[in-house]
């Protein structure tokens, strides 16, 4: 059947538009069909590599549990290396700082929280800040340690870091510091908080006065 006026209209239309532009179309819907792949092994390659990631901080908080340090620092290389980017590779460094501590091993330590604090999300770079200053006080880099703390932390950690704060003072004899630290640490805790006991006898003992509480409404 032969085609009517409109019809061969249309058509010509058509074959002059992908004349002109068939190429490019083309071009496009490779590009789109590829874009489409790529994310698609992307989101699998996550998963994949998320369900590996946890697998290795299973393994890594048993082998913390049986004081296996050599293992935890083993297994920590190897997220590192592997799954920088996963959410499980902060959780690793941070399990394998505290093994490390537990070992004595103080410079393995500072390099698993630094590598936290310059890599972790704000959280795990709040208690990673948090572990290193302690690192600190324990190799009397008093000042070091100081200025740690003087850098930003989530606002939850405000009564952690003011309590740090007056553990550094006292090991720098800097006593009526120390008090207003601590007191800091104590405003800064609700009456629940697990470490409120422990501020408060650390304040009786260098002969500061514990502020009330409020009742709770």
């Amino acid at each position: 059947m032969a085609y009517d006026l409109e019809e061969q209209e249309q058509l010509a239309a058509m074959q002059a538009f992908w004349n002109k532009y068939g190429n490019m179309l083309m071009v496009l819907l490779i590009i789109a069909a590829g874009s489409y792949a790529g994310y698609t092994w992307w989101k699998r390659a996550e998963r994949v590599n998320a369900a590996e990631a946890s697998a290795l901080y299973t393994q890594i908080q048993a082998a913390a549990s049986a004081k296996d340090n050599a293992k935890v620092q083993r297994i920590a290389g190897d997220v590192r290396t592997k799954y920088a980017k996963s959410a499980y590779a902060a959780m690793t460094a941070l399990t394998a700082a505290k093994s490390a501590f537990d070992a004595n091993d103080l410079k393995s330590a500072k390099t698993h929280l630094q590598w936290v604090v310059d890599n972790g999300n704000e959280e795990y770079k709040s208690i990673a800040k948090l572990r290193l200053a302690g690192v600190l006080l324990d190799e009397k880099a008093y000042d070091d340690g100081l200025k740690l703390l003087a850098t930003p932390f989530l606002p939850q950690f405000a009564g952690a870091v003011a309590d740090r704060k007056g553990d550094i003072l006292v090991a720098q004899n800097k006593i009526a510091e120390a008090r207003s630290a601590y007191a800091a640490a104590l405003a800064a805790m609700d009456a629940k908080h697990p470490g409120r006991a422990l501020v408060q006898i650390k304040l009786e003992a260098i002969g500061g006065t514990v502020p009330e509480t409020k009742a709770a409404a």
